[in-house]
């Protein structure tokens, strides 16, 4: 199973980042999770770069492109004022964008932040599940507060923590275990489908 991390930060030492970066070493056996790196390639989202004769911008078409190849995804958000933070907003708009149809449809989610404040990005979080509740997306329940990060990463960016760590892998645990079921059903569909077609074609060797 594939895990597309998107952190929604763009500074070089971000403690969101580094949440994602943990999960690479704490994901579930038989779980890869890659690392979404482009979201300062980002254009602000204009829908007129993006139907009739104009060619999307490479970096919108390579996001909405790992977030459908992947099987699942954990997005990690700082908190300002209040809030998702504009880029990471901005992603979302571009990957989700109507006239195209949502590359979130159907796609399970994990939802995680980071502060050095006392409340770990909850209300980021929380707005962050609306917008993606909108877009399609299955978020799981609950998030993952981390409330003064200074402290729970050292100064190369690696998460020191134990409890956040173990709270990280149940996090991904529960991703995983979500995404399984539909990962089984969808590829119980195509099989469905291909044997389906199969029949269909080998149908006229018996009426001969």
């Amino acid at each position: 199973m594939r895990v597309l991390a998107i952190s929604g930060s763009l500074r070089a030492e971000s403690y969101n980042t580094a949440l994602a970066r943990a999960a690479v070493e704490l994901a579930p056996d038989g779980v890869v999770v890659d690392l979404y790196d482009g979201l300062a390639l980002l254009p602000p989202y204009d829908q007129d770069l993006d139907e009739g004769e104009s060619e999307t911008p490479a970096a919108a078409a390579d996001l909405r492109e790992r977030i459908e190849a992947a099987d699942a995804l954990l997005i990690v958000t700082p908190e300002y004022n209040g809030s998702i933070p504009g880029v990471l907003k901005n992603a979302i708009d571009w990957a989700s964008a109507r006239h195209r149809g949502s590359s979130f449809k159907n796609k399970t989610v994990a939802i995680a932040g980071a502060t050095t404040g006392q409340y770990g990005a909850i209300w980021a979080q929380q707005d962050l599940r609306k917008v993606l509740g909108i877009c399609g997306a299955r978020v799981i329940s609950g998030e993952l507060p981390v409330s003064v990060a200074q402290v729970k990463f050292d100064a190369r960016g690696t998460l020191t923590d134990p409890l956040v760590a173990e709270r990280l892998r149940a996090h991904l645990a529960a991703l995983v275990g979500e995404t399984t079921p539909l990962r089984v059903a969808a590829r119980s569909i195509a099989t469905a489908r291909g044997t389906k077609r199969g029949r269909t074609k080998a149908a006229p060797l018996h009426l001969r």
